[in-house]
């Protein structure tokens, strides 16, 4: 039986390369979107990027680019210009991710397309803006949590400013580019327009930061580096168990304090001073050491089976074969496609659950050029003669 899909019968061409781009297209691809990832003849970029190779493609690249078909363009050609614009005018969405002005003196900036087809929504994505001063200069994830303000809360007083342990940069932008895109189509098909979208890597990540710009509104203070731990709620932190082991423990209310002094079973936390969430901050470092000390009592499955319990919030510090053998994960995170050259590849499912239009993992993600003689076909055009 066919699965329904939200987005079936939606085109999208992804120009896009590296990450934020390419997820965004995947995103809609989950839920049915065509998805045609348009490359250069080098192909994008992740394709050469880092040095694990599965069957002769990265993981970077395996990582972000499912449910798609690959066709070879060169837009510096006048044939692979005619092809794109051909296939925009059967397009919906335009995803790209060129830096300002690149997009125009290519042929397929937002003014010439819309000409040609005035239904398309246009997803422009870079890392600073169209209107920033900063258009011109490269962008990576590192560069733009250093730059919005994140990389600056992230680490302690000791370690100084970190990189997070993921590129959130380039995660929660696609998020909201996949969010807008979904908007503009739900708009044009009140108007019959479609529309431009443009949307700067940090400005979606500044938006990410949600609620810590709040405590800067209020104080006129950037929120102190503390590791694991928070600014505003004691205990919240990860504790060293018997057996070398991390649990994360978090009381941000009076109902989960008393959860976790009943799972502890310490009465050195019983003292009044520690009943209210004021005076926990007060003697942070007293508190802390008395948990820690507690902790160090009882192996981490002991630890997980009293906490779990008393209906305390906590969890075990995992890892990633942790993470990845736990039967739940298995089941409803990994995904295996077959992969022309890498065999069973496995990627991460799409986390949405919807109950009538569910997300789908039809495709790999592609081989450079897998597609291009069948989409060319489709748009009645023939594959350039190869070069000698």
């Amino acid at each position: 039986m066919t699965v329904p899909t939200a987005l079936k019968g939606v085109r999208v061409l992804d120009f896009s390369q590296m990450m934020a781009g390419p997820l965004c297209a995947t995103l809609l691809a989950d839920f049915g979107a065509d998805v045609i990832k348009i490359e250069p003849p080098e192909g994008d970029a992740m394709r050469n990027t880092g040095e694990t190779r599965i069957g002769g493609e990265t993981e970077f690249f395996l990582s972000v680019n499912r449910n798609k078909r690959s066709i070879v363009l060169d837009l510096k050609t006048p044939q692979g210009l005619e092809a794109a614009l051909r296939l925009i005018d059967t397009a919906d969405v335009l995803i790209e991710n060129f830096r300002p002005g690149t997009a125009d003196r290519l042929g397929i900036g937002y003014e010439a397309v819309r000409a040609r087809n005035p239904r398309l929504v246009y997803c422009s994505l870079s890392g600073f803006g169209k209107h920033s001063i900063h258009r011109d200069r490269p962008a990576l994830d590192p560069v733009i949590q250093a730059m919005s303000g994140i990389m600056q809360l992230t680490g302690t007083r000791e370690t100084g400013p970190l990189r997070s342990g993921f590129a959130i940069s380039d995660f929660s932008t696609p998020l909201f580019a996949a969010y807008g895109v979904a908007i503009a189509l739900l708009a044009r098909g009140q108007t019959g327009q479609g529309q431009r979208l443009d949307l700067s890597m940090l400005h979606a990540t500044i938006c990410a930061m949600v609620p810590r710009e709040g405590y800067y509104f209020a104080t006129g203070r950037t929120p102190q580096r503390q590791g694991n731990e928070h600014y505003q709620i004691v205990p919240y932190n990860a504790y060293e168990t018997a057996d070398r082991r991390g649990i994360f423990l978090i009381a941000h209310n009076d109902k989960y304090w008393r959860a976790l002094v009943r799972a502890l079973a310490e009465p050195a936390l019983a003292d009044p001073r520690f009943a209210a969430s004021k005076s926990r901050i007060a003697h942070r470092e007293e508190l802390n050491e008395r948990i820690a000390l507690a902790m160090r009592r009882h192996s981490a499955d002991e630890w997980v089976r009293r906490l779990a319990a008393e209906g305390a919030l906590f969890s075990l510090v995992r890892s990633f074969e942790e993470v990845f053998t736990d039967p739940e994960v298995a089941r409803e995170m990994v995904v295996s496609l077959p992969h022309p050259t890498a065999g069973e590849v496995r990627v991460l499912a799409n986390p949405l659950q919807l109950s009538a239009t569910p997300a789908t993992m039809q495709r790999a993600p592609p081989l450079l050029g897998q597609h291009t003689a069948e989409l060319l076909a489709e748009i009645d055009l023939a594959p350039e003669p190869k070069r000698a």
